[in-house]
This record gives C-alpha cells, structure tokens and sequence, in this order.
C-alpha cells in the first residue's frame, strides 16, 4: 500500500477533529480546539505506526471554575420550581435540563459544591406526583399481593 491511498496523520486528525467537534453532543471550548486537535494528530500518528515528528506535550485543560447564576438559598427559594445555576431559569424538574448541557446530577451537584441530598425536582412538583401515583395505586397491587399470599410449606 502506499502513502497515496491513506491521507497523511494531519489531514486525518484534521478531519476527525472536525468530525468529532460537529457533534452537538461533544461540547469543547474554543481555546480547547488546538490541544485536541495536537491530542489526535499525536494519537494517529501512534496508531498509524509513525513515531510522531514534533513530540509536542499535551498540557490537560486546567481545572475550570464554574460561577453558578444564582446562590444556593435563591435556588431553592420558591417551592414550585428549582432554579438553574447554569443558566438563572427557573425548572420544575433538573434531570433534563442538566442532561442537555452534558451532565449527570451527580456532576452538577460536584460543579457547584452541593450537597448530596440537593434535590432534582421542585417540592411541590414532587407533591404532585406522589398524590397522583397514591391516586391511582401504585404500589398497592404489589403489596397487596405479597400481604395475602400464604406462606409455602417445605
């Protein structure tokens, strides 16, 4: 094979930059571009079996500190919604809203320095439902069941 088949590392890496940075999903800041770009010349330089020409170190992203829009107390101060400390909007429930910006409740809660009990859903959006599932029963069918079966003799 030769090297008029396959594109060189750079133009390779190029195009999986550009490919991987296309992604709505993959979010990366600006400044970030040139170290994953030199990130995956490196790796496919490495892959390809070439050792890489300019062994440039690839410094990791410092740590970023997030400012959250709103104090804790004010997140929490109403309670038919949650409001946002990414972006100050007030939600009923977190869970999408955070897997839209890429992350886990668990990560929000470590972003902002949380506490583990902060909750995903408004107080009384969470009153709600819970009224709503008694309403209709779930839960009893189970119980119920297990209540009136008779133990089984061995």
């Amino acid at each position: 094979m030769t090297d008029d088949t396959f594109p060189n590392a750079l133009e390779l890496a190029t195009e999986l930059t550009i490919a991987w940075l296309g992604n709505q999903n993959n979010r990366l800041q600006a400044d970030d571009v040139p170290a994953f770009l030199r990130a995956m010349h490196a790796t496919v330089t490495e892959l390809a079996g070439a050792a890489a020409t300019t062994p440039e170190v690839v410094e990791e992203a410092p740590e970023q500190t997030f400012t959250p829009a709103v104090t804790v107390r004010k997140s929490l101060g109403s309670k038919d919604h949650i409001i946002s400390m990414i972006d100050g909007k007030p939600y009923r429930t977190l869970r999408r809203h955070l897997s839209t910006h890429g992350l886990t409740p668990e990560e929000y809660r470590e972003r902002y320095n949380l506490k583990a009990d902060y909750p995903m859903v408004a107080e009384s959006y969470s009153a709600q439902r819970r009224e709503m599932a008694m309403k209709i029963g779930l839960g009893k069918q189970g119980r119920a069941a297990r209540a009136g079966r008779k133990p089984k003799a061995g």
